[in-house]
């Protein structure tokens, strides 16, 4: 019996994948003039990252959100960050025309860092301390949990 466990936990443990590194800031992104950036320019700050693209229906929930949040919280120390996806960028210009963003835009659209990231779904939010550790990742906006969300910015804004 001892050897079919130990044989069992063995096949068991050859099937897990090791895990990937945790998302960084150091990612590499295009500015809205195409120049390469990292977002280690905001270490010591609070940063939430949220990837989005213009087809995104949730993503349309999410800016307005992102807006209030950051107009009710820059000042303290928040960076909101939002990194497009769309692999034509007039996609993305005319998604903001209709939803302009307060806060940061940058570009992905080899989507090399939504791999780093490993994206699960869309929109998806990762949110620093000001260490720049991830502390937080959400899969999805949903309206009714949107104080929770704010709740987890304001508790890494207070430490």
């Amino acid at each position: 019996m001892r050897v079919v466990l130990s044989l069992i936990i063995l096949i068991m443990t050859s099937w897990v994948q090791p895990a990937n590194a945790a998302p960084s800031l150091s990612q590499s992104l295009q500015n809205a003039q195409g120049e390469n950036v990292t977002l280690e320019q905001y270490q010591g700050k609070v940063v939430y990252v949220d990837f989005w693209a213009s087809w995104c229906g949730p993503c349309r929930k999410s800016f307005p959100w992102m807006n209030a949040m950051h107009a009710k919280y820059a000042a303290q120390g928040l960076v909101i960050v939002a990194i497009n996806l769309d692999t034509d960028k007039a996609l993305a210009e005319e998604f903001l025309t209709k939803l302009p963003a307060e806060f940061k835009i940058y570009f992905d659209p080899e989507t090399k860092a939504a791999e780093a990231f490993d994206l699960q779904g869309m929109p998806s939010s990762y949110l620093f301390n000001k260490k720049g550790e991830l502390v937080q990742n959400h899969v999805g906006f949903f309206e009714e949990y949107a104080a929770q969300y704010e709740q987890e910015l304001v508790s890494l804004l207070k430490e």
